[in-house]
């Protein structure tokens, strides 16, 4: 029997294959980062043959690392940017443009189009989300409406649609030569096309969207063999298992699989996920209704997330846009050479506000400036704006759950900074808890794929994984911290009603 499992984790700055052990430690690590590309403001573009070049190099990476081959390799898991959206010609394999990014607000025109009847929340009802740029389906609409010939050959059943795991998958697969086309139900509930209680594409949306059904992937569950990596691949023979949304993976891999249990990933955005087992809430506070995950044939469980466009984006904006920084770990050293924000307050609308708001009509704003600011406090800003909006998530969280979480697990990068993990404990009032793994998205993908092919027995081997590493307890008197947050509230009211027909 093989000793490890391969995650690809597509995300949205880099694609990388890690090796993990049944103990669901890392054993290596292959890593590349992918452009970013901005043809004008508000549009965010990836090249999906770039993606697809490195993340066969990154799975070249960790093997050549770990001194293993395929043969050592049970099962493939693979976790993407979810709402990202490519489109291919199925015949050549060629994108007919670039993949456009779950930041990329390019479809606004195309939202206020389809939410002239009915209002932004129209389809909510049927699947969780409301109208906004952030998903995937207005992508493909603008794609089809925007590239030439892209209409033509899809109505003629040449185009095929996917978010980037879905893409890896077909290449990984064969691509022209047989290639998968699928998805998960988690990647698939964040197109506007799921209905979440059938877990199957809903022909009535797809119909008002002008979107063909020829385009899609077909929807299975998260932890399944959907194919074998074809014969061109370092992977060749072993089969790919698993597929979770990257969100969807990190709650996964931070073990909370029950009804009540919750984290929150630090990435390019903050996700907070919170776990409503088989029933389906729809929000009252702002919150998406989601599939959490489905393991074969077992019930699909559901969850509640709050999704926050821009954290770790913030601190990357500041070293390449501003060159305040040199490298992202440089901010905490910086906001540690001032002992508060000297009143300024960060809000990085860039992509307009996310959860709580879900205003795309905000901008960015850097508010409460006086000539003592300084560029430690305004570091220090843009690290308490991570942790503020993540207290907003977390209120509405408990607001729509009635059941308050007591600690929050987390993950990703930006958990490797103390000033602001103590901070988030501060404003949140409740522990911060971190575990030995950070990598948890990989680790979710891995997890879902080593179940499907029995490298692991069942949901208690994972949790018997898991182990705490860091812990900060709250440490600000409370007063202050409400002080803070009422600021931080007003600093986000500055933010709002920006943008007009003539502003971009």
């Amino acid at each position: 029997m093989a000793k490890y499992v391969l995650a690809i984790d597509q995300g949205t700055t880099s694609s990388r294959a890690i090796v993990f052990d049944k103990a669901g430690s890392i054993i290596s690590t292959g890593q590349l980062e992918h452009e970013q590309i901005l043809p004008q403001a508000g549009w965010v573009e990836h090249d999906p043959k770039e993606i697809w070049d490195n993340t066969r190099e990154a799975i070249g990476q960790a093997l050549s690392k770990a001194n293993i081959t395929r043969h050592d390799i049970e099962a493939i898991g693979i976790t993407n940017q979810r709402e990202t959206a490519v489109v291919w010609d199925k015949n050549t394999g060629v994108p007919v443009y670039n993949a456009i990014v779950w930041q990329d607000t390019r479809t606004q025109p195309i939202v206020d189009r389809l939410a002239a009847d009915g209002g932004v929340e129209r389809f909510k009802g049927k699947v969780g989300l409301p109208l906004a740029t952030y998903f995937s389906g207005t992508k493909i609409v603008w794609i089809l409406e925007n590239v030439e010939g892209a209409r033509a050959k899809a109505d003629a059943g040449d185009l095929l649609f996917g978010t980037t795991d879905s893409w890896v998958l077909w290449n990984l697969t064969g691509g022209i030569e047989g290639g998968v086309h699928a998805t998960d139900v988690t990647n698939a509930s964040r197109t506007m096309f799921m209905d979440l209680e059938t877990l199957q594409w809903d022909d009535e949306i797809l119909a008002i969207f002008d979107v063909p059904k020829s385009m899609l992937p077909e929807i299975k569950s998260s932890s399944e063999v959907y194919g074998i990596a074809s014969g061109h691949s370092l992977l060749r023979e072993v089969p790919i298992a698993g597929i979770l949304g990257d969100q969807q993976a990190a709650t996964f891999g931070q073990a909370a699989f029950d009804q009540g249990e919750a984290k929150n990933t630090y990435g390019t955005g903050n996700f907070l996920i919170f776990n409503t087992g088989t029933e389906i809430i729809h929000s009252k506070n702002g919150l998406l209704t989601t599939v959490g995950y489905k393991l074969g044939d077992a019930p699909v469980h559901y969850a509640l997330e709050g999704s926050i466009a821009v954290t770790g984006s913030l601190v990357q904006w500041m070293r390449d846009q501003l060159g305040i920084i040199k490298n992202a770990s440089e901010i905490e050293d910086l906001a540690k050479t001032v002992k508060d924000n000297g009143g300024a307050y960060f809000v990085p609308a860039f992509s307009g506000l996310f959860a709580p708001y879900w205003r795309s009509d905000a901008r960015g704003a850097l508010v409460g400036l006086t000539r003592y600011v300084n560029k430690g406090h305004i570091a220090r800003a843009a690290l308490e704006a991570i942790a503020y909006q993540t207290r907003e998530v977390l209120d509405a969280v408990n607001a729509d759950s009635g059941v308050p979480l007591t600690e929050l697990k987390v993950d990703g990068g930006a958990t490797a900074n103390d000033l602001l993990m103590q901070f988030q404990a501060d404003i949140i009032g409740v522990p911060v808890v971190r575990p030995v793994v950070a990598e948890t998205t990989a680790l979710g993908a891995a997890y879902a794929a080593g179940l499907a092919v029995g490298f692991w027995s069942g949901l208690d081997d994972l949790r018997a994984n898991w182990q705490e590493d860091s812990r900060w307890e709250p440490s600000m008197d409370k007063d202050e911290a409400d002080r803070l947050l009422r600021n931080w509230k007003k600093a986000v009211t500055k933010t709002l009603d920006w943008v007009d027909e003539d502003v971009r």
